[in-house]
């Protein structure tokens, strides 16, 4: 009996996946709040009524997206913050780890950047409320040392927000710098457009990592010169 609830389980949880897996490839093209629910059991072949069977809607499937996208991360931000033991270190640390993050799930940064300001209100509130607790975790480690230089609780929780968002600012840049072999290298010969986009996209990211990092440094200088304004 508990093998055949095992098994059962087992199969319930690689159909949840896959409707999971189904709703973010089709979000590549297109926000939640236009994608309807049939499109998505029809992709993973499955009736329309065994998804209600792991979503109460597609409200509903958009939070679980966040969550697969967004929790993760809580572990490496945390790694960042700890390992790093000076600011030129943690920038360098948060901006190639973003970059990484970026590289490896494109398309769920595609769709964190694109729905965090959509149409559906419940993955918003999710999207706001993962965010919300990157900034309570950020400001948790900046908390012992600015605390003893006098700085408010408010004025940290402010200083990590600007973190934040900096990192979700930076994710949607590498995003928008990634290869586009067609348009990259339309004027070059066939066999080399693969090539020619790949030095297009790395010169781009080399640009907007550059640039992330003299930011954050702006905002490190401030940070050290806030308690004198």
């Amino acid at each position: 009996m508990s093998h055949t609830v095992g098994v059962r389980q087992a199969q319930k949880q690689k159909t949840r996946q896959a409707l999971l897996d189904a709703g973010l490839r089709l979000l590549e093209e297109q926000s939640l709040s236009s994608l309807g629910l049939r499109e998505v059991t029809r992709l993973v072949g499955v009736a329309p009524a065994a998804f209600y069977r792991h979503f109460r809607d597609m409200a509903d499937l958009g939070v679980a997206l966040v969550e697969e996208a967004l929790g993760s991360l809580h572990v490496m931000i945390r790694a960042i913050l700890a390992e790093q033991n000076g600011d030129e270190e943690r920038i360098e640390g948060t901006v190639d780890a973003v970059a990484r993050h970026v590289r490896a799930y494109p398309a769920h940064v595609r769709f964190i950047a694109r729905e965090r300001h959509g149409g559906v209100r419940p993955v918003r509130e999710a999207i706001a409320a993962e965010l919300g607790r990157f900034v309570d975790e950020v400001a948790a480690a900046f908390a012992l040392q600015l605390e003893a230089d006098g700085w408010s609780v408010e004025d940290i929780r402010m200083l990590a927000g600007l973190y934040v968002d900096h990192m979700v600012m930076t994710a949607a840049a590498f995003l928008e710098a990634a290869p586009d072999r067609t348009a990259a290298a339309a004027d070059a010969d066939a066999s080399e457009c693969p090539a020619a986009a790949d030095r297009a996209a790395a010169a781009a990211e080399a640009r907007i990592a550059a640039t992330a990092r003299s930011q954050l440094r702006i905002i490190s200088l401030g940070r050290q010169h806030w308690r004198d304004a």
